[in-house]
This record gives structure tokens, C-alpha cells and sequence, in this order.
């Protein structure tokens, strides 16, 4: 039985390979399935393990059938379906959605009958209630066993491990992630649903447009309402059974941390990390944001590495990320903006510059996760690394991580790593590295989903890759990881001081050593948020519509070398994702980037993308947004933005800084640079 399983998630991995399924075949997309029911069932002997607290009808798995209509809207972005809480609380929104991903796995020939399937969140209000739901239309879909992680925990990178890593691996056919990201949690902010299929990987457009066309036509709900419902508070296994015992569903509800930490001390050497944390030199502090990402946090850091547990905060998951009291105002998101309880402790402003004068000394590294722990944050003693940079210098340095340490072996297919990418509006200072290194380079557009195909293929692999938006991984799990991009820093500083009594090397000095080597990519995002939707597609077709028709003298000191709508060709496949944004290239290597965003959840998001290369000998220690400020002026007046949009200023600016002067504590931030920054300091997001 286990072999022919395996067999059969084998054979349903390649419908996922289009190598296999041409591109042809999805691209007809039928009404909703007549699926049939699983015949009514009467319960005589209802079977559970004490740990559990099971509350349902007379005949637990009986199926049945309600009429539910179609519901606008319910396109799932680059991560998945992401609206205020309140609209997936409203009436079958959450139903129709995952009853139509079921018509989809359907089609697809999913292994869903008698099949694994994961159902867990980063643990934001309304979590546990849409466990419930998920699990009642899983059973009357045929699933047979459910794995759940205690308190409905499992951040986005754990449930990509549970997947390929529990129990052998790739028993699970696919995963339901309740997680709106980086997003604000609570009953008046945002939800989120996703669906990772059985690679652990977020499902493909293909499978994602599937799922939408079937919630257009959607017509009835098939659920087992008097499934019992499940006490996921308790670590434990249930197993409730039909009256003749023809069928039985089990329910397992695990310890979240597990299957992650297991995969992750496959990547990393933890005893040389040990001995950093050891140091008397080396301090450290890690924010979860009150997101899923505290009991990690815990058991890597503490129970694994040995740091005190005062090197930790906010690591208590709150269904509201601590809501707009806390320090972050409830949004876990890691960047200068909002995490900025841990900013404060590690000396650098909300516009990264940093803070002198403080009674004792900032830790030498911090890091910060967000709700569904698959970003990450890192910092300095008073110094913050832009994600694109951190992508960079990991991927310089990847020979220091076991994992893609170079070596020869009789059996071994490791040979260091073998290919890297970035997505379209991450700057370009990993290409530097990549050409340098010749590594295959890749660009994306945005959304993880997109390196999946890469990672899946062993001419890639070892595979690193990241986004701006502070996302990094590689090919261990199929989501980005924040704990990986923390580990991962964390054993590039202790490789690089193997020698305590030597003075440390800290993490300002690895990137400046890495500007002098590669110069400096100074780069800045602006989001302009609740854009009306209509207003911010007719200026992006515009601009795709202007893209070989720019006057020669329409940029002022900068020389265009290519204006295009950026169309990304998969390696692998051979499918065409078009669409994914405006991109203003110069000869000296500076960049303008328009997307609209797929992770909001009222309006249209429009960014913009900046960026202006140093070389190795020019000014490596300015201020980014001053340095953009030129390009800013420049794509406002190409972009037509303020009329378009009606703005004069962008919602938010991410500016992405390293060291440069400072400024003291209690110090005031305004007017520093009044010159450059326009809008208000919040999250992107």
C-alpha cells in the first residue's frame, strides 16, 4: 500500500511538470464537477484518543450538499486569496473558495481520495474557525487523514517542510495555508487562504487559474457538517470510523516546530553557530512580531543555539500580532517601519540611518520575522541590510553553508551551489554576483511561485533565491524562509570568525567588503496604496503602449537602453507569465520598475521601483533615497502618476540604507531629509 501511495503522488507530481502536461491542456477550463458524494454514513462506534475533544452529529462522516452561489472576486493573487477578515467570515466566502480548489485537485487528478492533507495558519483571528471549515469539505472530499499543527500553528515555511519532510516525506498531497503574510491580523484587518501542492510549493497559475474559473460557476457546497470538531490544542492522533468500517479519517494534530527544525539541520553546521552565541562579543535579538514565528524562535535559537530567552521578543503568537498598541501597531511585517521595538534596540531610524548615544550598546545582529514567518530582517549593530543586498552576500558567501558547500563524492550530486534568482523589481546586485561567480541567473516576476520549476530541476540545484520585498530561501523547502535567511547569516558570521580571541567580524563589515568587491546598488520602493484599480491599469497600459515609442530626449541625463512590459519565459516549461511590469532601463545600469501589487486587499497597490548602481570605486556610503530622488522625479513625469492616480505623494517609502551619519537618541527625524522623503513611514505591503 505505502508503494502503490507513493507511486500514485508520484505520478500526480508530473501533471505538475509541464515538461509532461503541455501547456494546451489547461488551457480549457470546464464548469464545476459533478463530484459525487461519499455515501451517508451511520456511526456506531466513534473512535477517538482521549487528548481529543470530538463535539458532532449522530453520523460524523455523513456528506451532504447545500446550494451556495458564485461570489465576485475571489482571484488569488501572487499568495494566494487575501481580503479583510470580515469578508471571509461572511456567508460560504471561505467555503467557496476551498470547495472549488476541491473541483480543481479534482481535475487535476489530485490524489485527494484516501489521501494527506495539511490544514494550518499563522494563527490570526479567524484561524481556528476556518480549520474547521476546511476539514468538514476535506473529509466529504474523500480525504483520509488530516495533519494539523498544535493551536492550528504552522508558519509558511514549516507547512512547505511538513509536506516534503514528514514521515519520510511527500505523503501529503497538498496544504491549506491560512495566512495573509506580512499583513495586519485581527477581526478588522486581513485574512488569507492558500493552497501548496504535494512539491510543498505554492500551486502554479495553471492550478490557481483553475481554482478561480471554478468560483465563478460554483453551485453547491459538499461538506461533512457533523464532522466532529477538532481540539487542535492537544498533540495527539483521532481516528473516527463508520459504523461497518469502511472508512475512517484520521486526525493529527503534531508539534509545528519539528519537521522545520529537522530540515533546517540538514542545511546548517549548528555547533560553529554555538560557539558565535558563546561569544562574550557577540549579543543578539530576534523579533517575532507576535507572529507564528515565536515557537521557533525558541526551540532554534534557545534550545538548539543556546541563547537567553531575553534575546527574544514578541514571540508570542497573537490572533492581532499584538494589535495597535504594540509597538509594530499589529502589522508583522520586518522592516524599518514597523518593527521598530527591535530597531530601537539595535540603533537604526525608521529611515535606516543610525542612532548613536545610547546608554548601552546595541546587540551585534538582530533579525525580525512577519506573521507567517517567511520573511525575514536583518541588522546590524546600527546598520540595516537591504534584502537585496542580504540575497547577495549569501549567495557570495554560499561555500561557508554545509549545505552548498562545494565537494566530490562518489554517490554526491553537490558540487556548490548551481543556480540562483531574484524576482524583476529585486535590484540587480545579485547578477553582479552570479556573472562573477558564473552561476546560472535567473529573473522572475514576483511571487515565489515562480521559482518553483527552477527548484524542482537537479541541474539548478543547490538553488538560492529572493525577493525586495524580504523574502530568501532555497530549493530545502518551496516557500520562502525567514529562519533559513537568519541561519544562514548566522553561519556566515561564525565562518568568518573561527578565532574568539580575534576581533569580531561584524556584519557592516562583510557588506562593505562586499561593495568594494561588487559596488553598491542604491535602491528605494514607493507603494502607493488604494489606488483606484481602473485609474492604475490605464496608466500601466500606457506606459507598456509608449515602450518603443519614448522620445530619444525623454530622460534627461540618463540613456535609455530598453522600456518594456516584462514577460518572464519559464526555462523549464516553456509557459509564458506576461504582464508583470514596467521596466525603464539605462546604460549606467539604473533601473525604473512599475507593478501593481497582488498582496493588498482594498483597492490597487501601484510601486515603484528605483535603483541607481555605484561601481566599486565611486561613493559607497550615501543615503539611497538621495540618490533616487533624480530617478523618483524621472518616473513620475514618465508614469503620468499624479494624473492618473490623483497622488502627490506615495503612501509609503521603503528605503533601502545602509550606514551612513547618524543621529543621536531623541533626536528629531524631520527635515532630515525633507528634501527627499514624501509620504508617510508606514509598512508596505
Amino acid at each position: 500500500m505505502a508503494m502503490a501511495r507513493r507511486n500514485q503522488l508520484a505520478a500526480h507530481l508530473l501533471l505538475f511538470l509541464p515538461t509532461i502536461v503541455a501547456a494546451s491542456s489547461w488551457a480549457t477550463l470546464s464548469a464545476p464537477l459533478n463530484v459525487p458524494s461519499v455515501p451517508s454514513l451511520r456511526v456506531e462506534n466513534l473512535k477517538a484518543a482521549p487528548a481529543m475533544n470530538l463535539r458532532g452529529g449522530s453520523d460524523p462522516l455523513a456528506v451532504t450538499k447545500k446550494p451556495t452561489a458564485a461570489i465576485e472576486g475571489q482571484k488569488p493573487g501572487t499568495s494566494g486569496l487575501r481580503k479583510k477578515t470580515k469578508v471571509f467570515m461572511g456567508e460560504n466566502y471561505l467555503a467557496n473558495f476551498v470547495q472549488s480548489t476541491f473541483y480543481a485537485l479534482e481535475e487535476v487528478k489530485a490524489p485527494v481520495k484516501g489521501g494527506t492533507l495539511v490544514i494550518s495558519g499563522d494563527g490570526r483571528y479567524y484561524n481556528k474557525e476556518a480549520i474547521q471549515i476546511i476539514a468538514k469539505i476535506a473529509v466529504a472530499a474523500g480525504v483520509s487523514r488530516i495533519w494539523i499543527g498544535k493551536d492550528g500553528l504552522l508558519s509558511t515555511p514549516a507547512a512547505s517542510a511538513v509536506i516534503r519532510a514528514r514521515e519520510g516525506g511527500f505523503k501529503a498531497f497538498g496544504a491549506f495555508i491560512l495566512s495573509a503574510s506580512h499583513n495586519p491580523g485581527g477581526i478588522d484587518e486581513d485574512f488569507g487562504i492558500k493552497y501548496n501542492c504535494e512539491n510543498g510549493g505554492p500551486a502554479p497559475e495553471k492550478v490557481t487559474e483553475l481554482i478561480f474559473e471554478k468560483t465563478k460557476t460554483i453551485s453547491e457546497i459538499i461538506s461533512a457538517e457533523d464532522f466532529p470538531e477538532i481540539d487542535i490544542s492537544t498533540i495527539g492522533t483521532t481516528k473516527i470510523t463508520s459504523a461497518d468500517g469502511s472508512k475512517t479519517v484520521q486526525i493529527d494534530v503534531f508539534d509545528p516546530t519539528e519537521d522545520q527544525v529537522n530540515v533546517l539541520a540538514g542545511c546548517f553546521d549548528f555547533e560553529p553557530i554555538k560557539k558565535l552565541f558563546a561569544r562574550p562579543d557577540f549579543t543578539f535579538k530576534y523579533d517575532s512580531l507576535s507572529g507564528v514565528q515565536g515557537p521557533y524562535a525558541k526551540k532554534v535559537f534557545c534550545d538548539i543555539l543556546g541563547a537567553p530567552p531575553s534575546s527574544l521578543i514578541n514571540c508570542e503568537p497573537k490572533e492581532d500580532f499584538g494589535g495597535p498598541t504594540s509597538p509594530s501597531h499589529g502589522h508583522a511585517d520586518p522592516n524599518l517601519a514597523n518593527a521598530r521595538e527591535l530597531c530601537d534596540i539595535m540603533g537604526v531610524s525608521k529611515e535606516g540611518r543610525p542612532i548613536t548615544g545610547q546608554d548601552v550598546e546595541p546587540p551585534v545582529f538582530g533579525a525580525a520575522a512577519d506573521g507567517d514567518a517567511d520573511r525575514n530582517m536583518i541588522l546590524g549593530r546600527r546598520f540595516f541590510v537591504t534584502p537585496s543586498d542580504s540575497l547577495a552576500v549569501i549567495v557570495e558567501n554560499s561555500e561557508l553553508i554545509p549545505y552548498f558547500k562545494p565537494h566530490k563524492g562518489l554517490f554526491s550530486t553537490r558540487g556548490g551551489i548551481k543556480g540562483a534568482a531574484r524576482s524583476m523589481p529585486t535590484s540587480c546586485a545579485l547578477d553582479r554576483v552570479c556573472k562573477a561567480k558564473n552561476i546560472p541567473f535567473f529573473e522572475t516576476p514576483t511571487g515565489w511561485k515562480f521559482f518553483g520549476n527552477l527548484m524542482d530541476t537537479p541541474q539548478y540545484t543547490p538553488f538560492i533565491c529572493g525577493e525586495e520585498s524580504f523574502g530568501t530561501g532555497s530549493n530545502h523547502v518551496r516557500e520562502k524562509d525567514g529562519m533559513w535567511a537568519v541561519l544562514a547569516w548566522l553561519q556566515i558570521i561564525a565562518a568568518k570568525n573561527p578565532d574568539a580571541s580575534k576581533p569580531l567580524v561584524t556584519v557592516d563589515q562583510i557588506l562593505e567588503e562586499h561593495w568594494k568587491k561588487y559596488g553598491r546598488n542604491y535602491y528605494a520602493r514607493y507603494d502607493y496604496e488604494g489606488v483606484d484599480l481602473d485609474a492604475a491599469k490605464n496608466m500601466m497600459a500606457r506606459m507598456a503602449e509608449m515602450a518603443d515609442k519614448w522620445p530619444a530626449d525623454s530622460f534627461g541625463p540618463y540613456t535609455l537602453d530598453k522600456a518594456d512590459m516584462f514577460a518572464y519565459n519559464d526555462p523549464i516549461d516553456g509557459s509564458v507569465s506576461k504582464n508583470q511590469g514596467i521596466r525603464f532601463i539605462f546604460t549606467d545600469g539604473s533601473r525604473i520598475v512599475f507593478r501593481m501589487s497582488g498582496t493588498g486587499v482594498v483597492g490597487a497597490t501601484v510601486r515603484m521601483y528605483l535603483e541607481k548602481y555605484e561601481a566599486s570605486t565611486g561613493d559607497l556610503d550615501q543615503h539611497p533615497l538621495e540618490v533616487v530622488k533624480p530617478l523618483a522625479d524621472l518616473a513620475i513625469k514618465l508614469s503620468d502618476l499624479k494624473e492618473f492616480t490623483g497622488r502627490d505623494e506615495p503612501s509609503v517609502i521603503t528605503e533601502h540604507a545602509g550606514r551612513r551619519s547618524g543621529v543621536s537618541v531623541g533626536q528629531t527625524l524631520q527635515g532630515i531629509l525633507s528634501d527627499v522623503m514624501c509620504g508617510d513611514q508606514g509598512a508596505a505591503q
